[in-house]
Parts: structure tokens; C-alpha cells; sequence
């Protein structure tokens, strides 16, 4: 009987201590948005880790973390006068085993880009998956709707 109450006080800590993780992670995504929306490339540059990737929207497309800071910073000072996250939800999962291996949370959101200048607004559905280690982002997976955003720009499209 003592084996059995210690095996569920035991089974309760572990789960108590998943649901900080979950949670301590989700706030770290949460930051990480709010970095995006305040257009912070530096605190973005904080919660990825050294060895980041980011993989996404098109298939092929890999970034790694000097270029990916690079790239935010271009488009901060060049092209994005504002970002919302709007409708933004949150999901932490657990892959136990496997390639991908490793805590993650999953960023639902409907995101409103302004441009500058006269290029104009978009709306777009975004997902984007992050992996955390450390407290720190490790990998991100982002998909959303590309041609979508360029219609809304006013890109047509024609096939040769």
C-alpha cells in the first residue's frame, strides 16, 4: 500500500512539473510574439537559441539564427510597419521519442501585416510550431497561405 500511494504522489509531482514546463514554455512564445508585434529583433535574438532553425512557409525554405535576426531586422526597418497577433492561441505538446523529440508549442494565430509606405494590409492564418531546450527556442516550423498574402497585395498570377 505505501508503494502504491508513494507511486501516486510521485505520478502527481511529475505531471505538476510538466504543466510548469508547459507553461513556462507557452510564456517564452508569448514573449517571443510580443517581440515580433513590438518589432524587437534584439529580444527576438535573446530566446533563439544559437543553433536555430527555422523551417517554412515553402517547402525548402531553412533559416538559421544570424540570418533569420538579419532578415527581421531588414523588414522591421524596410517593409513591416506593424504586426498583430490577433485570435493567437497556444497549444503545449510533448513528442516523447523520435527525430523530433522534445517539448513544443504550437502558435495558432490570425495575423494583420501593415506595410510601409503605400504597399498596403494583409490579413493571413498562421501556424507556426516552435521547439524549446533550455528556455530557449531551438527550431520553428511556420506555414501559412503565401499566395494568399501576394493576392491581397494585389499579385496576379499567371502560368506559363
Amino acid at each position: 500500500m505505501k508503494h502504491f500511494i508513494l507511486t501516486i504522489i510521485l505520478g502527481i509531482f511529475l505531471m505538476g512539473c510538466s504543466n510548469n514546463n508547459s507553461a513556462e514554455n507557452v510564456a517564452l512564445i508569448e514573449k517571443y510574439i510580443h517581440s515580433v508585434e513590438s518589432q524587437d529583433y534584439e529580444a527576438m535574438e535573446s530566446i533563439l537559441d544559437e543553433n536555430y532553425l527555422g523551417l517554412g512557409p515553402s517547402y525548402g525554405d531553412s533559416i538559421r539564427k544570424p540570418a533569420a535576426l538579419e532578415n527581421w531586422k531588414d523588414n522591421i526597418e524596410n517593409l513591416y510597419d506593424k504586426i498583430k497577433y490577433n485570435k493567437s492561441r497556444n497549444a503545449a505538446i510533448t513528442i516523447p521519442d523520435g527525430e523530433n523529440q522534445g517539448e513544443w508549442i504550437s502558435n495558432w494565430a490570425e495575423l494583420t501585416i501593415t506595410y510601409k509606405g503605400d504597399i498596403g494590409e494583409i490579413t493571413i492564418w498562421a501556424n507556426t510550431v516552435y521547439q524549446i531546450k533550455n528556455a530557449k527556442i531551438i527550431k520553428s516550423i511556420t506555414f501559412y497561405n503565401e499566395a494568399d498574402a501576394l493576392s491581397q497585395l494585389g499579385y496576379i498570377f499567371i502560368k506559363e
